[in-house]
């Protein structure tokens, strides 16, 4: 039986290494089953010993009167793959829709308060991965408060994944990230060329996309960087990944905060992984990969079912199923 199992999860495994990579040698066909399976050795064991909250407790830091949706899906993706607590950092307005959309979720609305950077810090030490930017807006009170929170976060050595306004702040700011390897920062295509141009002074190279990615990452001193896209490109200053998993044409707003929600969850997961279940591989590239495949299998299933009706919350429906093809399979 276990034997069965083993070449079943063998298949599984090739079949979706064929699917979710652009590969052009048998030397790269191993390289990558060898990733997938360094995705899969991360993802910790359901087992009755442990207490709520040491699969991840994870905190979302945006959230304003005109976007309570974005903190939402991240949030609520993050317990769908496997955290066991998420914590929403918002203003005050948006606190009661986003607690509106969801039981499941602890809100905070601090985040326009004069005092938001002490408030979330003291929660910092119960959290172990911030994702910061969903709904977050451009305000300028917020985002010196959301500043002060990264500073907070980069002294206590948690890991931060940077989407939407929170790379708008980046741009501005290069240095309140610059160096801090804990770091993953997944932008699209105009989100990447403003960073491009703030950090290296140029307009990215159109014909070199991979290098492109590899040169930010590394002058950002190695930060993670995933940019999205037909196929995603991961970089941690040292090699590219490319993850070109089948998903659908269908490009509705809020996949990237399910992306940022289960990267934060898979950011923890792989910094807490013994060494041999990485095999020395960087994990913060590990836990970005499988964000990346989970986010496309999602979009895939879904616009099987819906079609051009998809939208974002068909996609979290099938996170479940999604990681069990991809992980547990």
């Amino acid at each position: 039986m276990a034997v069965g199992l083993r070449c079943a999860a063998i298949r599984t495994c090739g079949r979706i290494v064929r699917r979710a990579f652009s590969l052009r040698t048998a030397h790269s066909v191993k390289q990558m089953e060898d990733a997938l399976q360094l995705v899969r050795n991360i993802v910790p064991a359901l087992t009755g010993g442990k207490h709520k909250g040491q699969a991840g407790r994870i905190g979302i830091v945006g959230g304003c009167q005109e976007y309570t949706g974005a903190p939402y899906f991240a949030a609520i993706s993050a317990l769908k793959v496997g955290a066991d607590l998420s914590h929403v950092f918002c203003t005050r307005e948006a606190a009661p829709v986003i607690k509106s959309y969801s039981p499941e979720l602890i809100v905070h609305p601090v985040l326009d308060s004069s005092d938001a950077g002490r408030e979330v810090e003291a929660w910092l030490p119960r959290l172990h991965a911030l994702v910061v930017g969903p709904g977050l807006g451009r305000e300028q009170r917020l985002l010196e408060n959301v500043e002060g929170i990264l500073e907070a976060s980069k002294a206590k050595d948690i890991p931060v994944v940077i989407d939407a306004d929170g790379l708008w702040l980046v741009a501005q700011r290069p240095a309140v990230i610059l160096g801090y390897q804990k770091a993953v920062l997944t932008p699209n295509h105009m989100e990447f060329s403003r960073l491009h141009q703030a950090v290296l002074s140029g307009p990215v190279d159109s014909t070199d996309p991979r290098g492109s990615v590899l040169r930010l990452s590394r002058a950002l001193g190695n930060v993670t960087v995933v940019l999205k896209g037909e196929h995603d490109l991961i970089s941690d200053g040292q090699q590219v990944l490319e993850c070109s998993l089948e998903g659908s044409s269908r490009r509705c707003g809020g996949q990237g905060d399910l992306l940022s929600g289960s990267l934060g969850v898979m950011a923890y997961w792989a910094l807490l992984a013994e060494t041999e279940k990485t095999d020395g591989s960087r994990p913060l590239l590990l836990a970005a990969l499988g964000a990346c495949l989970l986010t496309r299998q999602c979009n895939r299933q879904a616009f099987q079912k819906h079609g051009r009706s998809t939208t974002t919350s068909d996609m979290i429906a099938e996170v479940g199923a999604a990681f069990r093809e991809l992980f547990e399979a």
